[in-house]
């Protein structure tokens, strides 16, 4: 049965359709991060004693760069491998709490040791979600024929 030429597209049409933007969720989540971050930095500087000047500052700055990180790494982690999307946030997540453990007059071993700890952690984490949710498809390569496996995410980019 065909269709009538008038009978509207499912979708979106028009010169908004192709109109790709940041979503709300792709800068909230990171600002938000960043602000949690950036207030807890700010809670454990002034307990050791912080003016409020330095605590603000230095604060904001750490909201800041966190946010900023989390924004571009949410930004590029569809073009990654998963071992690699897997190691940025893994790293990712151990320098940021490192840096709060360095904060509270803590050992810098201490404060690297349970960063590796955490960091390793949500390595571990991230590449068993990205492992078991990603699909792999055999590509074959023109010149050998071999077939070598490529990952394809389930979500639209």
């Amino acid at each position: 049965m065909s269709t009538h030429a008038a009978m509207p597209a499912r979708g979106r049409s028009g010169p908004r359709a192709r109109a790709h933007g940041h979503s709300a969720l792709s800068w909230a989540i990171p600002v938000t991060l960043g602000a949690v971050y950036g207030l807890y930095a700010s809670f454990i500087l002034r307990n050791n004693g912080a003016s409020g000047f330095r605590q603000f500052w230095y604060g904001l700055i750490t909201a800041v760069v966190l946010a900023v990180l989390c924004f571009a790494l949410g930004r590029i982690q569809h073009r990654m491998l998963p071992l690699v999307r897997a190691a940025a946030y893994g790293a990712l997540t151990a320098a940021a709490i490192g840096l709060l453990v360095g904060l509270t007059d803590s050992s810098v071993l201490r404060s690297s040791a349970l960063g590796l700890a955490v960091g390793l952690g949500m390595f571990i984490s991230t590449f068993y979600i990205y492992y078991t949710h990603e699909k792999t498809y055999p590509v074959s390569d023109s010149d050998t024929g071999r077939r070598e496996p490529r990952t394809v995410s389930n979500r639209k980019a």
